[in-house]
């Protein structure tokens, strides 16, 4: 069985593949082209004291020549810069992704929550939105009971719901072991908590582990709403107290705060 995500993850690199191969040909034929053309302008000043047949030749030569150069050159440093640019773009993903869940790794998540509320700053029509600190509840027992496995397989289960709750444009990343964190832009109070709500709902319904005896996942969610000028740890600080009271309250539950703006 495909995990979810797989199949599209496959065609968007079958996609790649075949635009980069796409583009090596259109940059070889463009270049060599370019090579016929300016071997054929310089050559041009003895044209016209060559007979016919010395003409015919000339051009011959101007086109066959650097065609024949150019193209194996060109294809193979185009072919390199595209090995580059793939390697380039796969270290850029190892570099920004939580390796188990898939999701940003915690300096990642920051530094683009950083990056939008620096942005609100010299654009106040953006200087809204909502912060959600979301905890798996109880999440040693599921190590302790089923083994670290089945813990990592938890935390997976728990991120992709999260990510298939989110609209475009939100950001999700995973901050601590068992802990998510995620940035909803210009989301107000109450579509934050409508997010929120789904999250854990969804979580609540996962069916885990794939054995007789089930384990019921929840989470905890602690979110701040903001309406103006703020930065990332006051953000965090105060959707982390927020959760701290979820938790103090029997967990499974949302607790949001409106940051005073």
């Amino acid at each position: 069985m495909k995990a979810p995500g797989e199949g599209a993850g496959a065609r968007v690199k079958l996609d790649f593949s075949a635009t980069g191969k796409a583009r090596i040909i259109a940059g070889t034929v463009v270049g060599t082209l370019f090579c016929i053309a300016a071997t054929i302008f310089v050559d041009s000043y003895n044209f016209p004291n060559l007979t016919e047949s010395e003409l015919r030749r000339a051009l011959m030569i101007d086109t066959l020549l650097p065609a024949g150069l150019a193209v194996p050159l060109l294809f193979l440093l185009l072919h390199k810069m595209r090995q580059l640019s793939i390697a380039h773009r796969d270290i850029s993903i190892i570099a920004t992704t939580d390796s188990l869940t898939a999701v940003l790794n915690r300096g990642a998540f920051k530094m683009l929550v950083d990056a939008y509320l620096e942005q609100a700053v010299k654009q106040p029509a953006q200087a809204a939105g909502a912060f959600l600190v979301i905890d798996a509840d109880h999440f040693k027992s599921i190590n302790d009971r089923y083994g670290h496995q089945c813990g990592d397989d938890a935390l997976q289960l728990i991120a992709r719901s999260i990510q298939s709750s989110l609209r475009l444009g939100d950001i999700v990343g995973r901050i601590g072991g068992e802990e998510f964190g995620v940035f909803l832009p210009k989301a107000g109070l109450d579509q934050a908590g409508i997010v929120a709500e789904r999250i854990r709902a969804q979580i609540r319904e996962i069916e885990f582990p794939p054995a007789t005896k089930k384990h019921v996942l929840s989470v905890s969610v602690g979110g701040v709403s903001f309406g103006g000028q703020t930065v990332y740890d006051d953000l965090f600080r105060v959707a982390d107290q927020c959760l701290y009271s979820a938790k103090a309250r029997g967990r499974n539950r949302v607790i949001f705060e409106r940051m005073a703006a």
